[in-house]
């Protein structure tokens, strides 16, 4: 397997072809049972889009449905805990649809009020502004269900205007760089963006040969394929739990085009953030 820039994982050509031939032996030995179970464990592992209030699936994507010029997408704790402290606490959202899936790492929760301790992947519009959507994905989209998440979010055929800006996190020991990664101030911010971004970054790009891991590269990948003008801030830190200083350190990309204008009162949004935080520090303290 290799990897490109952005992080997809493509299938290296493989000179032996013996795996072929051990596929091809496996499949002649498998029973109607082992088939049987494949099946399930392949709709078991099926992304869906619901309307988490009447549990109804979604008859097409999600951007089919709800046309927007902006899609944000948070992906981890942290970035969810800075959407939701600057961003949805300064206006009124309305929930549009959930992500219902399951693997090996987690399974979507739901109920109706959630915690950051839990996995789920919800999506908002605006009321004031319905062109701009927004996602809080916490929970880990396996390697097999980013193309079904892609599919069902974007459709087969996304609008060109649709802007798209990912936030996420990653340990810093992913950063390759020639210096030891204890010298390295943390956290720190890093971009990249696809051919058709055009507006200047917030922070500096995200040197070579760093890539980009799971859905935000996967989304990335898919805005850089359809054309989209789309950008990933991605947060080195040294903290993966929530963190009031990793989540801080998005700060700068408040002064992005995506996100001006929807940050009403900072130093309100701040006070929700340390409160966030501190529950959170509370109710892990009660399972430690």
């Amino acid at each position: 397997m290799a990897a490109t820039f952005f992080g997809e994982v493509v299938k290296a050509p493989c000179r032996a072809g013996t795996e072929d031939e051990e596929e091809e032996e496996e499949g002649k030995t498998e029973t109607p049972e082992d088939r049987e179970v494949r099946r399930q464990l392949a709709r078991k592992r099926e992304v869906r889009l619901l309307r988490r209030q009447t549990k109804t699936s979604l008859e097409v994507s999600l951007l089919e449905k709800y046309p927007c010029s902006k899609f944000i997408i948070a992906v981890g704790n942290n970035a969810v805990a800075f959407l939701s402290s600057f961003v949805m606490n300064s206006g009124a959202w309305e929930e549009v649809g959930c992500a219902k899936l399951w693997n090996e790492w987690c399974r979507t929760t739901d109920t109706a009020h959630l915690s950051p301790a839990e996995a789920f992947c919800v999506f908002y519009h605006l009321k004031s502004n319905p062109s701009i959507v927004l996602c809080q994905c916490s929970c880990y989209v396996a390697e097999d269900q980013q193309y079904q998440w892609l599919e069902k979010v974007f459709g087969s055929c996304p609008r060109k205007n649709t802007q798209v800006t990912i936030l996420t996190s990653r340990h810093v020991t992913d950063y390759k760089t020639l210096e030891s990664t204890s010298s390295l101030r943390c956290p720190f911010l890093r971009a990249l963006q696809t051919q058709n971004f055009e507006e200047p970054p917030c922070c500096p790009l995200l040197e070579q040969p760093n890539i980009v891991h799971d859905l935000p590269a996967a989304v990335l990948s898919y805005c850089q394929v359809w054309k989209l003008p789309a950008v990933l801030y991605l947060c080195y830190t040294d903290v993966m739990k929530l963190d009031l200083i990793t989540i801080e350190a998005f700060m700068p990309v408040l002064s992005s085009r995506s996100l001006k204008g929807l940050v009403k009162n900072v130093p309100q949004s701040t006070e929700m953030l340390k409160k966030l935080v501190t529950a959170d520090e509370i109710q892990s303290n009660i399972y430690t």
